[in-house]
C-alpha cells in the first residue's frame, strides 16, 4: 500500500513499475544500468477517486495520460533506481492529492473608486508625455 494522505492509500496492485535506461550523460553506466523508473497507474479504474476527482485528475495529468486511461510518470532525476522509484511515487501522490482538493471558486469583483482614479490619472500623465514629444510650435 502506498499512502497518499492520512487515511488514503493506493493498493500496490493498481501500480506497475518498469525500469528503463535513463537519458542524458552518465559515463560508462548509462548503457548498462536501468536506473530510470516508469510508473503506470490506471486512473480511470481507480477506487480512491470519485467521479469529480477523476475528471480533474485527467485534466491535471495532461500529456502523461494515455488513451487507455493509464497515467505514465517517468522519473530519472536521481542516480539510483530506488530514489527514482520514490520520486515517481511522490509525484503520483501529489497529483492525486491535488486532484482531490476542490479549487476555491472565484468571485468577480469590481475595481475600487481609488483604483479607477489612479488608472485615469496615469493615462492623463501618459497623454501629456506623448503630446510634449511633438514638434515645437512656431512662435
Amino acid at each position: 500500500m502506498i499512502e497518499i494522505a492520512p487515511g488514503l492509500e493506493v493498493p500496490d496492485s493498481e501500480i506497475e513499475f518498469a525500469y528503463i535506461r535513463a537519458p542524458g550523460p552518465g559515463g560508462q553506466n548509462v548503457n548498462k544500468v536501468a536506473s530510470a523508473v516508469q510508473l503506470r497507474y490506471h486512473a480511470l479504474e481507480s477506487h480512491i477517486l470519485d467521479a469529480w476527482a477523476r475528471t480533474r485528475f485527467t485534466t491535471l495529468a495532461g500529456r502523461r495520460l494515455t488513451r487507455d486511461g493509464w497515467i505514465v510518470i517517468t522519473a530519472h532525476r536521481h542516480r539510483t533506481q530506488e530514489a527514482n522509484r520514490r520520486d515517481a511515487l511522490q509525484r503520483l501522490a501529489e497529483l492525486i492529492s491535488s486532484a482531490r482538493e476542490r479549487p476555491k471558486p472565484r468571485r468577480p469583483t469590481k475595481p475600487t473608486r481609488g483604483s479607477r482614479e489612479r488608472r485615469l490619472e496615469g493615462k492623463k500623465q501618459r497623454t501629456t508625455v506623448k503630446q510634449l514629444r511633438g514638434r515645437p510650435g512656431v512662435d
